[in-house]
């Protein structure tokens, strides 16, 4: 469990940078809201520890092609869905693209998505599991706060996001 927790972590981290990244590119600025208000991305964390699970391990080529479309995807679409839901509003739009579902998904970046992540399976997370082998024993310590600053501010977060939207609701 705790090194499932320092790879969410880590790429929950690393989506946030990767966006903000992608953000500077395209608009010119580094900053894309995000549902959480700190560093966190838990899109880029969930969907590669889904992946992993779902590869197994000796994955199949095809599978994991397959896998590397499909698990982003499944996850951004549920994601965003869930946001709307839970908070009435829509963090990313996609409606303006073609091959789109309701502005959640399109084939665009689910396409961006499979390439990221066969990267990300295939050449960065080898790298991450050495960095946890070297890092495991600080991780001890160090996860447990980390998950707690991660979970303090998903609670501060949820709760001024649903209070925002009861209040335009009046």
């Amino acid at each position: 469990m705790t090194e499932s927790l320092f790879y969410f972590l880590a790429y929950s981290v690393s989506g946030w940078i990767l966006e903000n990244v992608y953000s500077l590119a395209t608009r010119g600025v580094f900053w894309k809201e995000g549902f959480m208000k700190g560093p966190y991305k838990p899109m880029y964390g969930f969907a590669p520890l889904l992946l992993l699970y779902f590869a197994g391990e000796d994955p199949n080529p095809l599978l994991m092609l397959v896998l590397c479309f499909v698990v982003p995807t499944a996850v951004e679409y549920a994601s965003g869905i869930l946001l709307q839901g839970l908070f009435g509003r829509q963090w990313w739009d996609y409606s303006n693209n073609r091959w789109q579902l309701q502005g959640h998904i399109c084939l665009r970046f689910s396409l961006y998505w499979g390439v990221l992540s066969l990267g990300l399976i295939t050449f960065i997370h080898p790298f991450m599991e050495k960095v946890y082998e070297g890092l495991s024993p600080a991780w001890e310590t160090a996860g447990p706060l980390l998950l707690f600053l991660f979970l303090a501010d998903l609670a501060w977060t949820s709760t001024v996001r649903r209070r925002d939207w009861k209040q335009s609701l009046v």
